[in-house]
């Protein structure tokens, strides 16, 4: 079993990995700036902020995985590309680190155009191409550190939850959708593609996009 801490673990992504990853016997750090007032029975929560390096890092000594499900968005639009980038470079090497995107990076088909370069919505487009950065930073650092990047279905989200299913489908680059055209997954399945990657890595050191 492993040590997992989850940046951003009250939030509706991060809840949801936290939940499988207790539910799977890991040890769980959830990480966030306040404490939420509904746990996760068996996590280990913890206060602290990707705003405060250096102070993150000593919160995290000991982990095995550190998986970001954070999000640019309001006070943090415009601070998670870099200082990912920083606590990237002084993690130790050995752990592994998880970032949680958005669908915006992910290729509309094989080869492009991607999400947000086809009628993406303006409203979201910032947080979106922030995302896009840390994958770049990503593939192009140096350094020994295995990673993954993970791109949620285009239905994601707190707004339409869905239930467990137990099942996603895994589409490489490219955006995952049904017959209908449709693009979802629920929370809790998600964190299901999260904690497989963990436990069998398919995606050293690259991106993978997950759905129905």
């Amino acid at each position: 079993m492993a040590i997992i801490a989850v940046l951003g673990g009250t939030g509706y992504a991060g809840r949801h990995i936290v939940t499988e990853a207790v539910d799977r016997g890991h040890t769980v750090l959830s990480v966030a700036r306040s404490v939420a007032a509904e746990r996760v029975a068996g996590a280990t929560y913890i206060e602290g902020t990707l705003l405060d390096v250096p102070g993150l890092v000593e919160q995290l000594v000991g982990v095995d995985v550190v998986v970001s499900a954070i999000a640019p968005r309001g006070t943090m639009e415009g601070f998670v590309r870099p200082n990912l980038e920083a606590l990237n470079s002084v993690l130790p090497e050995s752990v592994r680190l998880g970032v949680v995107g958005g669908a915006g990076g992910s290729l509309v088909a094989p080869g492009g155009p991607r999400v947000i370069d086809s009628g993406f919505p303006e409203e979201f487009q910032a947080e979106a191409l922030e995302m896009i950065g840390v994958l770049d930073d990503l593939q192009s650092g140096e350094g020994d550190r295995d990673w993954f990047f993970i791109h949620p279905a285009g239905g994601f989200g707190g707004f339409n939850p869905g239930t467990r299913t137990g099942t996603y489908r895994d589409g490489g680059d490219v955006l995952v959708t049904d017959a209908d055209g449709q693009s979802f997954i629920s929370g809790e399945d998600f964190a299901i593609a999260v904690l497989d990657e963990i436990e069998q890595p398919k995606h050293s050191r690259g991106r993978f996009t997950v759905g129905y």
